[in-house]
Parts: C-alpha cells; sequence; structure tokens
C-alpha cells in the first residue's frame, strides 16, 4: 500500500487571484515537501517480529536496500501512473539517492500515515548505496558543459532502458534497449572486435523482447537475455568513459 502527503504546502486560499510581484532581491521560497510511505500487505504478528525485521535490515546492507528498491518499485509505478495518465514527461521516476530522508521502521497504520512509528531507523546520509568508481563525471560533466566533449545518444537511450528495467518495466525496456543498441553500435566505431561481436550478437534477442513486448510481458527467458544485453551495452559505455578520462588524463 502506498500513502501519499504533502508537508508544508501553503494555503490553497493564499494562491488564488495571486499577481506577481516586482522584486529587487530573489530570496529562495519555501517548498513543499513529499512524503512516500509504503506498507507491506501483510502485517507482522506482532511487536516482537517487527523489532525483529528492523534489527535484521540494520545488520545486513543487502537485505536493506532490497527492501528499499522493492519500496522504490511500489512509488515509481504510482509516478509512472500519473506521468501516463497527466501526459506529462517531466514527471520523473525517484532514487533513494534522492530522498531528504528514508526510513525503515513498523507501528499501527494510522501513526505510519502520520510518521509516527513503534520503532523506526533513519538510515544515513551515506547509506553506502552509491558505488565506487573509476569514472569522473565532475570533470566530464565540465568537458559537456564546456562543449569540449559532446554526449551520445545511445548515453540516454541506455539510461532510460535501465530506469524501466529498474523500475519494473521490462516492455518499455525492450522497446528502449532496440533503438539504444543500434544507436550504440553507430556511434561507437571504435568498439574492441570483441565487444562489438557480442553487442551484434544481441541485437536477435533484443529484438525478438521487443517484438514480444509489441504484444504483451516478456516471457522470464526473453526478459534475462534483455537484462544481460542492456548491461553489455552499460559495459560498453563505461569502458568509453574511461578511455576518454585517461586520455584528458
Amino acid at each position: 500500500m502506498l500513502i501519499l502527503s504533502t508537508l508544508g504546502a501553503p494555503e490553497r486560499r493564499r494562491l488564488r487571484g495571486r499577481k506577481g510581484r516586482d522584486v529587487r532581491e530573489a530570496s529562495p521560497t519555501p517548498v513543499p515537501i513529499s512524503r512516500a510511505t509504503i506498507v507491506r500487505p501483510e502485517p507482522f504478528p506482532d511487536s516482537a517480529a517487527g523489532a525483529a525485521w528492523l534489527s535484521s535490515l540494520r545488520g545486513d546492507a543487502d537485505e536493506r536496500n532490497a527492501e528499499i528498491d522493492a519500496a522504490l518499485r511500489v512509488l515509481n509505478r504510482a509516478l509512472h501512473a500519473h506521468r501516463v495518465a497527466k501526459g506529462d514527461g517531466n514527471v520523473r521516476d525517484v532514487s533513494a539517492e534522492q530522498a531528504l530522508v528514508v526510513r525503515l521502521g513498523y507501528g499501527s497504520g494510522d501513526d505510519a500515515v502520520e510518521g509516527r512509528y513503534s520503532e523506526a531507523w533513519e538510515l544515513p546520509a551515506d547509506s553506502g548505496r552509491v558505488k565506487r568508481s573509476m569514472e569522473a563525471p565532475d570533470e566530464r560533466f565540465a568537458a559537456v558543459i564546456g562543449a569540449r566533449e559532446d554526449t551520445l545518444a545511445c548515453e540516454e537511450l541506455v539510461l532510460r532502458a535501465r530506469l524501466d528495467l529498474d523500475a519494473d518495466r521490462p516492455r518499455e525496456a525492450a522497446l528502449q534497449a532496440r533503438v539504444a543498441l543500434e544507436a550504440l553500435l553507430a556511434e561507437l566505431p571504435g568498439l574492441s572486435a570483441d565487444r562489438r561481436a557480442e553487442l551484434e550478437h544481441d541485437r536477435a534477442g533484443i529484438g525478438n523482447a521487443a517484438n514480444a513486448a509489441l504484444t504483451g510481458d516478456l516471457a522470464a527467458e526473453l526478459e534475462r537475455s534483455l537484462r544481460a544485453a542492456v548491461e553489455r551495452m552499460e559495459s560498453a559505455l563505461r569502458a568509453r568513459r574511461l578511455s576518454t578520462s585517461s586520455r584528458d588524463g
């Protein structure tokens, strides 16, 4: 179950009939905060079970991240529905790293809606989800903004395929991946022979997945093939970024 609430929003009556005004200084304007609470469909049998669950999450990063990822899939499914219903492509999926605060806890349903728990744990800002990388995104950002380096169309397309996969939207991911692969093969002529051969071989699997996506859900085998192909595209792009970073250095 997903519960959405807005905190600190301005009263609507103050916005009615509002006109523009002259300003001499651009001071920050308070903004509302959205809170998403994801509640498990099956309740804990008692408080002891809830405490044991929370204690387990504190001690196991993989289990904790799996719990957070499951909650994000619920939230992003709602955002996807809102995006399509509203016809607004600017409504985007979210990640745990974008949250101001991430809390894990248990309590009664009414209390949870109001942000109260029998017991809860607020994750530290650096919860270990971001992996270290040899890439230098800040340096590349500066190079792109400074027009010293171009971005590739396939980079954005592969990112979109990954977002769809992570949000449990394999049909959309398959259709996105087909275009992403064609763009990647065209835009990276300097791929090694082995890597290009792997990606060329992925054309069939991605094509089959995309064709299946046009008529319904993907079979498990097609989805596994799609995920592997997207990982290979990501690997090719990482290799390119590392190569570019090494040359710049």
